[in-house]
């Protein structure tokens, strides 16, 4: 398996606010582990940052933080610099009028 540095030290984070949360609500691993169907050996491995644990397990770890939203942020549509200039200097659309109405 090929490892990316960069997506693994995103992973590792990930897992260590993970960890944080799970402490902060004072939640054992065997507590949280059975509130998003995984198994303590999966939590340890989220917790880690393993890049083998299903997203869907994550999405569950979500919910049961009350964080499922966030997941609506990743890979969300952007405009690019050059839309937002675009979009500026676009003249606005004027609807066309029906047919037997004087133009203004």
């Amino acid at each position: 398996m090929v490892s990316i540095s960069e997506s693994q030290i995103s992973l590792q984070a990930l897992g260590s606010r993970l960890r944080v949360a799970r402490i902060a609500r004072n939640e054992s691993m065997a507590v949280f582990a059975a509130r998003i169907g995984a198994s303590v050996p999966t939590l340890r491995a989220m917790e880690r940052g393993a890049s083998t644990v299903q997203v869907g397990t994550w999405a569950n770890a979500l919910w049961a933080l009350d964080r499922l939203e966030d997941l609506a942020t990743v890979l969300a549509a952007r405009e690019s610099l050059l839309d937002l200039a675009r979009a500026r200097q676009a003249p606005a659309r004027r609807r066309p009028y029906a047919r037997g109405r004087p133009r203004p």
